[in-house]
C-alpha cells in the first residue's frame, strides 16, 4: 500500500471490534538482519496483519522482486496520522512506552500536540519483559482503558513479543489495532528531532539518526547495514536460481 491507503485502512481497522487484534509491524534494515538471525521470531513476526517497510533500503531491495513495494510507510508517519484522526473522531488510544515515571509529562505533551485526543499512558521500567509481571499490569490497564489503538513504543523485539502475546491471550474486549512503532512517539512529540523531509525522501534518514545518536546507533547502521547487504546478495542468488 501507499501511505494514504495504509492510514485509511488502519483507521477502518481501529473501529472493528468483531475480530482479533490487528498487529502492525514496520521493518527496517536492523529488523531484517535480526529476524534473519532468529528464525523462530521471524516466523512469529510474519504473522502480523500488516507489514510496512519503514526503511528505504527495504523498499529499494523489493525492486529485485516481481512485486516491488510502492513506497515507504513509516511507523513515525503512521503514528502522527492516526493520532490526528483519532483526535478528530474522539477515539481513545493507549501508549505503552516512554521513560519510567514520565506519564504526566507525556500527557501534557499529547494535550499540546493532539488537542482532544483521549490518551492513556503506561511507562514501564527498564526491566520490562513481555512475559513478566509488568506486562500483566500493562494488559490490565489496556483492558480497563478500552482503546481503539494501542501504540507500543518499546523497541524491537519487546514491542512485537508483547503485541503477539496480547493478541494470543485476549479474545474478547480486545484492542482493534496494535502498532509496534519504536521511537515514533518521541519524534511526534518533539522529544527527538526527525531528519528533514528532503533527507527522508532520498533515503538518508538513517544518516541523520546516526549523526544524532552515534554512540547508540553506530552498530545498527554500520555492522547491521553490512549484514543486510549480505542478505540481499543471498536473496538475489535465490531469485536467479528460481
Amino acid at each position: 500500500m501507499r501511505f494514504h491507503e495504509a492510514s485509511q485502512t488502519l483507521m477502518t481497522a481501529a473501529t472493528r471490534h468483531d475480530q482479533p487484534s490487528q498487529i502492525v509491524v514496520t521493518p527496517n534494515v536492523d529488523h531484517i538482519v535480526r529476524l534473519d538471525q532468529q528464525p523462530e521470531f521471524k516466523n512469529l513476526y510474519a504473522t502480523a496483519d500488516y507489514i510496512f517497510a519503514d526503511g528505504m533500503p527495504v523498499v529499494w531491495a523489493s525492486k529485485m522482486t516481481s512485486n516491488p513495494l510502492p513506497e515507504r510507510v513509516t511507523g513515525a508517519d503512521l503514528f502522527v496520522a492516526l493520532c490526528k484522526q483519532c483526535a478528530q473522531k474522539n477515539l481513545p488510544v493507549f501508549i505503552l512506552g516512554g521513560m519510567p515515571g514520565q506519564e504526566q509529562e507525556l500527557q501534557d505533551a499529547f494535550a499540546r500536540t493532539y488537542p482532544g485526543l483521549p490518551v492513556s499512558i503506561f511507562c514501564p521500567s527498564m526491566q520490562f519483559t513481555p512475559d513478566g509481571n509488568e506486562a500483566d499490569t500493562a494488559i490490565g490497564r489496556i483492558q480497563d482503558a478500552g482503546p481503539a489503538i494501542l501504540f507500543i513504543c518499546l523497541g524491537m523485539p519487546k514491542q512485537e513479543y508483547f503485541a503477539f502475546r496480547y493478541r494470543r491471550e485476549i479474545q474478547s474486549g480486545n484492542v482493534p489495532l496494535i502498532l509496534c512503532v519504536g521511537a515514533a512517539m518521541e519524534f511526534a512529540l518533539g522529544q527527538k528531532k526527525r531528519a528533514p523531509l528532503w533527507m527522508q525522501k532520498i533515503g538518508m534518514e538513517w544518516f541523520w539518526r546516526l549523526a544524532s545518536e552515534p554512540r547508540r546507533l553506530w552498530q545498527r547502521y554500520t555492522v547491521q547495514g553490512s549484514r543486510f547487504f549480505g542478505i540481499l546478495l543471498r536473496e538475489r542468488r535465490k531469485l536467479r536460481q528460481s
